[in-house]
């Protein structure tokens, strides 16, 4: 469909080509109407089924072939970065997940805590008495108050109690203590405790999922595990923490990492000068994909805080990320906020013979990193409102963004099932 949008272009078109044939009229025309807002069933994403009629979730799911090679292939459809629908589902993906959520290091003593709001649910995970981690919505099941809304912190006791109406839960989730509610028909304690998610743990992360009946952790990581066996991270130290509201769709962030090293020249020219861009290689497994790169020698002090001989960049399906280098780890554990907003949490770990002074320019260059992905991701979600932009097709470097894609739209489908 040619793109005429003013009635100035649609003259000068009829003056340039003279006689319109009866197709270019009506192609004409319609899209002089699209551009007043009225929609029609070909256009990507948006309607289906005559002028104005939005399409339903699976149609637009079925706009990305997944059956594709690379070759073949284009990118999943601009609106499912923007449309609140998908962004529900996704929601659902990440609750039949294994999600990582924080570090082991923020419930090292008994009753301590953390919660956060992950795919739309809010969620607690804490140390109980007996020195198990525990995780569970921390929503009371009276009028859905947020039980605790510290970041994190210490239990003065064993008792989670609700501020709004004083309802208590022990560490374990039950419900113990609903004052003044006197006779209540078909009403059981033991079905009002909070609902519990299983946890798990690698290194120095923390895992859940919300859903009964998953795979093992291990076995969803199990390419991490066997490719970092020689490696010694449990040696690693928590170094710090840095956290990044990014205005753009969590998608788009999770692309910019996974596209094999095609941005870095032009985004990050100080990385670029540690990493052997011609031998930069990304292999995908099941529910995984690790970019490697060897390491180059440079003299910027800047840059040769990334030692070793290799560098490596593990994703773990749907929201981490997981950058090692000798001596170094960093994680990033990537929260969606809405269609159009993500927040992620960076914690860096190093070999305890790092000076503090290394540390703190590691820190500095992963912030620089940052600042620079931030603005192109964000630049990304605002070109992806414009009415002329559409997927595009996938480089040669970006197999583990279409892994990413697969996949996704693999488990979209799925929670949308009818």
């Amino acid at each position: 469909m040619r793109l005429l949008g003013s009635h100035s272009l649609f003259t000068n078109a009829r003056n340039n080509f003279g006689n319109l044939t009866e197709y270019s009229r009506r192609d004409l025309n319609r899209q002089r109407l699209a551009n007043l807002g009225v929609a029609f069933a070909h256009d990507e994403g948006i309607t289906g089924g005559g002028p104005g009629k939005k399409t339903t979730i699976h149609e637009r799911l079925n706009l990305f072939d997944s059956s594709l090679p690379r070759e073949a292939a284009k990118a999943i459809p601009l609106d499912w970065y923007k449309d609140l629908e998908i962004y529900k589902a996704e929601c659902q993906v990440f609750r039949q997940n294994w999600i990582a959520v924080g570090r082991t290091g923020e419930v090292d003593t008994l009753r301590s805590y953390f919660q956060l709001n992950i795919a739309e649910e809010p969620v607690l995970v804490l140390r109980d008495t007996n020195n198990a981690l525990q995780a569970f919505s921390n929503v009371c099941r009276h009028r859905a108050t947020l039980l605790l809304t510290d970041a994190h912190g210490t239990l003065p006791g064993e008792r989670v109690k609700c501020r709004y109406h004083g309802w208590e839960y022990d560490l374990s989730g039950c419900l113990r203590r609903a004052p003044e509610l006197g006779k209540v028909n078909d009403f059981s304690p033991a079905e009002n405790g909070l609902p519990r998610f299983e946890t798990a743990t690698w290194g120095p992360l923390v895992f859940l999922h919300m859903q009964p009946g998953a795979d093992s952790l291990p076995s969803t990581l199990e390419p991490l595990i066997q490719r970092t066996k020689d490696i010694d991270l449990s040696s690693l130290q928590w170094g710090g923490r840095t956290e990044y509201e990014v205005a753009c769709n969590w998608k788009v962030y999770v692309d910019n990492y996974l596209d094999g090293g095609y941005h870095v020249k032009e985004v990050h020219p100080k990385l670029a000068e540690v990493l052997d861009d011609e031998n930069y290689q990304t292999e995908v497994f099941e529910r995984s994909s690790l970019q490697h790169s060897p390491i180059k020698a440079t003299g910027d002090p800047s840059a040769t805080v990334r030692q070793g001989s290799e560098a490596m960049y593990w994703w773990i399906f749907p929201n981490v990320m997981i950058n090692i280098y000798k001596g170094v780890m960093d994680t990033n554990i990537v929260i969606p906020l809405g269609p159009d907003k993500c927040k992620v949490i960076f914690d860096f770990y190093f070999d305890k013979e790092w000076k503090p002074s290394d540390i703190k320019t590691y820190i500095e260059g992963a912030h620089q990193v940052q600042l620079e992905d931030m603005e192109v991701c964000e630049d990304v979600q605002k070109g992806l409102k414009s009415h002329f932009s559409k997927s595009g097709p996938y480089a040669k470097r970006e197999e583990g963004e279409l892994h990413f894609h697969k996949l996704l739209a693999q488990q979209l489908k799925a929670v949308t099932a009818v």
